[in-house]
């Protein structure tokens, strides 16, 4: 059984981190993140580090996640994290205008998403005219929850394994009415 919440979290130098009523704010020069955190975890800074523990044994679940979710808000705010979209079709396509995405879906009107204030999107074109949406943020969930707000749009196609995909995403095709 892993004992990864009893690990204190380090916090390199140029990290500050504040906690107020178990409300911690992990700040950076660039960016800023926070997180509220369960009463029933205990949270101090000591000596450069973060040290979390629990009022009662019936709480430890909570006690883990609590720490991973302190030490991905510094992993997070320091490195920053990015997703990639892959469009593939020959008539598909994406262009960024300022906080807009405009997807050519082969709909009967372009789809316009507007993207949530701490994302940034970049979209360029692969040597096969496939169109690469690059994310990237300080936050995780909110990347995750844009990625799969595009991908809704038009979910990959099981066949030919085209249309909007994760960059790393592996696709088991099926074979097609031709294959007995």
């Amino acid at each position: 059984m892993s004992k990864i919440w009893k690990k204190p979290v380090a916090i390199p130098a140029w990290v500050e981190v504040t906690i107020d009523n178990n409300l911690v704010k992990v700040k950076w020069p660039k960016w800023e993140l926070s997180q509220k955190i369960l009463d029933c975890v205990n949270i101090k800074v000591e000596d450069g580090q973060i040290v979390t523990s629990i009022t009662d044994d019936e709480n430890k679940p909570f006690w883990g996640l609590s720490r991973s979710l302190i030490n991905n808000m510094i992993e997070w705010v320091t490195k920053g994290f990015e997703k990639k979209l892959m469009i593939i079709w020959v008539w598909y396509g994406a262009q960024v205008q300022w906080s807009k995405i405009v997807l050519s879906l082969w709909y009967s009107h372009k789809v316009e998403y507007t993207v949530p204030q701490g994302v940034s999107v970049s979209a360029e074109q692969d040597a096969k005219w496939n169109t690469i949406l690059t994310l990237t943020s300080i936050d995780k969930q909110l990347i995750w929850e844009v990625a799969a707000k595009i991908k809704t749009y038009r979910k990959t196609e099981p066949y030919k394994g085209k249309w909007i995909r994760y960059i790393d995403e592996y696709i088991k095709l099926k074979p097609g009415k031709s294959a007995k």
